[in-house]
């Protein structure tokens, strides 16, 4: 996908979830202080922080969308991974705060069940965040963008942690007041359970993980039907933000010329791009061939096809 098209899909998400999460913490911020209740307000800061949370997203995602240069000749795209982490700190940071509050409200004691006007906030941002939750998730897989499906999932933490809201205050109303801030204390727990997957995930992008093997396999046989190619070796992909670098060597027929064996190359990394667009580059070492018992191999590969 083209990059100006795809931080396109980019922006037009991150408005829509910035739109909802002001109006979101706004209401759940209000009625929370008017009604009395401790884990609507706890979901109120859930929603602030995915706001803040999803301008950082565009900003970043914005970064990662810049042209390679001289300092960055391989582009930009890691920010993108970085992004995710800090989208991941805010959460981690955010969900200790509200599980602290909560649990000082509980030892404190001295809890009043909170207003009937809570339970349709509630209700009203679990159908916001879930809906919010759906169209980022789609937008993401489409655009193959870590940092926007992470954003999406802040949304669908915020529809996880209304549920709990939506109980803690239910039961308040029952007679049961500890359970508004006992909500508030799954709520946090819940936020911190999907702050550390995104976390480990943007860790995985920085530390230059290799994708899954279908991915390896699939580029290893793009590359091995090109003409001129008689076997590939030593394939290393490498993850870069939202795109990937390829490494390997091919042994081409050592009687050719050099010219004909780079065209070979080429024509190994035009098959590469055009089966996955998510590779960025390949960088391909050619390498003569060896003739031993009808196999392919070339003298300066680590591992010869077998």
């Amino acid at each position: 996908m083209d990059d100006e098209i795809r931080y396109g899909e980019i922006k037009k998400v991150s408005i829509i979830s910035i739109i909802g999460n002001v109006l979101l913490t706004i209401i759940k911020g209000v009625v929370g202080m008017f009604a009395g209740s401790t884990a609507l307000l706890a979901d109120a800061i859930h929603s602030a922080s995915d706001l803040i949370g999803t301008i950082i997203l565009l900003q970043g995602l914005k970064i990662a969308h810049l042209p390679p240069d001289e300092s960055h000749p391989y582009g930009h795209h890691r920010a993108e991974s970085i992004t995710s982490k800090i989208l991941a700190i805010i959460l981690i940071v955010t969900a200790l705060g509200i599980g602290y509050e909560a649990v000082k409200i509980i030892r404190v004691g001295e809890i009043s069940p909170p207003g009937v006007i809570a339970i349709y906030t509630a209700i009203l941002s679990i159908i916001v965040k879930e809906g919010m939750y759906q169209y980022g998730l789609a937008v993401g897989k489409r655009i193959k963008s870590n940092a926007v499906i992470a954003d999406a999932w802040h949304h669908r933490s915020d529809a996880f942690s209304s549920v709990a809201t939506l109980i803690g205050i239910a039961g308040a109303l029952f007679g049961y007041t500890f359970m508004d801030p006992l909500a508030g204390i799954i709520v946090s727990l819940l936020i911190l359970k999907t702050a550390v997957t995104i976390y480990i995930e943007a860790i995985k992008g920085l530390m230059d993980t290799a994708p899954d093997k279908d991915i390896i396999d699939a580029i290893e046989g793009a590359a091995l039907n090109a003409e001129g190619v008689k076997s590939v070796q030593d394939v290393k992909v490498r993850q870069y933000g939202s795109k990937y670098f390829v490494d390997m060597k091919i042994c081409v027929d050592p009687k050719i010329t050099v010219e004909e064996g780079h065209g070979a190359a080429a024509r190994a990394k035009v098959n590469v791009i055009k089966t996955n667009e998510d590779v960025k580059d390949v960088l391909i070492h050619v390498n003569p061939c060896l003739e031993k018992k009808e196999k392919h191999y070339c003298n300066d590969c680590e591992h010869n096809q077998r």
